[in-house]
Order: C-alpha cells, then sequence, then structure tokens
C-alpha cells in the first residue's frame, strides 16, 4: 500500500506525459494524411473530410502536445474519433480488432480522460497568466 502512496504524488507528471505521448502519435496520423509523411505505401485522398480531419489531428495533437487548451481540444479530439470510428471503421465490421478502430477508439478514450482529468505536469495551460 506505501508503494501505491508514494506513486501518487507522481499523477500529474505521469497524466502530463500520457498527454504528450498521445498527442505525438496523433500529430503523426495528421501530418501522413496531409503531407503523406511518414510516407504511407497508399496516401491518403485529400477530400475535404480527410483534409478537415489531418488539420484537426495535426493542429489539435500540436495543442495538446503543449498542453494549450487541454480540455476544449481534447473534447473536440474526442469526437472526431468518435466519428471516425463510426464512419470508416465500424461499417467494415462490429469489431474493432477487426475493422482497424482499435487507434480510433483508444484515442477517443484518452481524450475523453484528458478532457476531465485536464492536462497534467509540462504544460503551458499551468502557467500562472492562464489561471487568471
Amino acid at each position: 500500500m506505501k508503494l501505491f502512496e508514494r506513486l501518487a504524488q507522481y499523477r500529474p507528471q505521469a497524466l502530463g506525459i500520457l498527454r504528450i505521448m498521445t498527442a505525438l502519435q496523433f500529430i503523426e496520423h495528421g501530418s501522413q494524411k496531409l503531407f503523406n509523411f511518414p510516407v504511407s505505401a497508399e496516401p491518403h485522398a485529400l477530400t475535404g473530410l480527410t483534409t478537415a480531419a489531418g488539420i484537426l489531428e495535426f493542429a489539435g495533437g500540436i495543442l495538446l502536445a503543449l498542453g494549450l487548451f487541454t480540455r476544449p481540444v481534447a473534447f473536440l479530439l474526442a469526437g472526431e474519433m468518435a466519428i471516425a470510428y463510426f464512419m470508416a471503421h465500424f461499417p467494415r465490421d462490429f469489431f474493432p480488432a477487426n475493422n482497424g478502430g482499435d487507434a480510433a477508439i483508444l484515442f477517443c478514450f484518452v481524450f475523453l480522460y484528458l478532457f476531465f482529468a485536464g492536462s497534467g505536469a509540462f504544460a503551458l495551460d499551468n502557467r500562472e497568466s492562464a489561471k487568471a
């Protein structure tokens, strides 16, 4: 029990690391849609919907990595991932392991958690001027 009590003091840092690492992965998804970087064997066709998703993922990922406007951005991105799952993945198959929607579901719920939990440590949201 003492171990978990000692670990509890690091919650803000663990939340900050979760936010940053999730954001970096999300930036990668956006940059692949917008710039085909990292290079994909099957580049995304830049339709209006794909472009909008790429912008949300790239710009939203950068804001989350910085910890800037974390709660509203996380809420927006959770919605984007829910829509992406039900539009692109769910019609393929009921099971996420079969329809390729695992990442969309995971991103959705991590962003939903960030919406409720906040940015954690290492965030620009934590500046004194941001609290005023």
